[in-house]
């Protein structure tokens, strides 16, 4: 097992911890950042570990996990947090190959537009991008509904709304908001409120990730070479259609990885994907074979 040297990096209103786990082959390949949003470096442990021979940097988004703020209420935005990974590359040196999952993948997509000499390949993984999404208006209320029932009834009422729109298969019908909130108790959730109120997931920062709109122009036009993905078995849900959005605004098709959108965790958050398939799939993008 690698050791994993943990660092600080001090950014325009945050302090952000990275992770970095030196190769244990030292070779040619580029530094691989594993970036999510808000899942922090936690997240990769497993997919790390089939990358023994690069540098691998993991990092905690500003605000999540280990990554302090200075004023908690400051709005987060994919821009603020491209904004901390370019300087967050300015240090490791680049530029670097990316794998972006979820929301990272929209901080990625940003980074790339703001940023082009960063990143020499990112690949974006199910970005939640709605502005791409043809039904985005009926997805935006939806998204809005979820947060104004975390606010109102606790974070088990709030996910499971979220699981039911996140995992709901084809456009979304626009009669969804005048359906009955699903019962989180049908998803194992918890049905009583603890009264916190702090889950990143929920917050303002998250709100921000699905209503950015990516400037494709800039992105098509960055020497990055960009490939968007999507789950096997994630196939018509939001996430997976948004990375097929984008990535035919940007000429190309998106690349099928195995499980779903958490097709790479080997245990992390308690939930197991496929995680030595999606690597083989992943180190097979990175080193160009698809």
């Amino acid at each position: 097992m690698r050791d994993i040297v943990t660092r600080t990096l001090e950014v325009p209103g945050a302090v952000l911890t990275y992770d970095v786990r030196a190769p244990e082959r030292p070779g040619p390949a580029r530094p691989l950042l594993l970036i999510g949003s808000p899942m922090a470096a936690a997240g990769f442990g497993t997919l790390a570990g089939h990358f023994p021979d690069r540098t691998v940097v993991t990092y905690d988004p500003r605000g999540i996990d280990r990554s302090t703020v200075v004023d908690p209420g400051a709005p987060v935005t994919p821009a603020t947090r491209a904004d901390d990974l370019h300087r967050l590359v300015e240090v490791v040196g680049g530029p670097v190959d990316v794998f972006a999952s979820s929301g990272g993948a929209v901080d990625g997509l940003a980074w790339v537009a703001a940023h082009p000499g960063d990143v020499a390949t990112l690949v974006a993984h199910e970005p939640p991008l709605l502005d791409v999404l043809p039904d985005k208006d009926v997805l935006v209320a939806a998204m809005k509904a979820v947060r104004e029932r975390y606010m109102a009834e606790g974070w088990g009422a709030a996910m499971a709304s979220f699981i039911a729109l996140t995992s709901h298969v084809g456009p979304l019908p626009d009669d969804w908001l005048d359906r009955p909130a699903p019962d989180p108790a049908q998803f194992g959730l918890p049905t009583g409120d603890d009264g916190s109120r702090d889950d990143p997931l929920f917050g303002p920062a998250a709100a921000a990730t699905p209503e950015f709109v990516p400037d494709l122009a800039a992105i098509a036009a960055a020497p990055t070479r960009v490939v968007l993905a999507a789950g096997a078995a994630s196939e018509g849900q939001l996430c997976a259609r948004a990375a097929a959005a984008v990535a035919e605004r940007l000429g190309t098709s998106p690349v099928v990885f195995p499980g779903d959108h958490a097709g790479f965790l080997g245990g992390e958050y308690g939930q197991t994907g496929e995680p030595d398939a999606f690597a083989a799939t992943l180190r097979a993008v990175l080193d160009g074979d698809s």
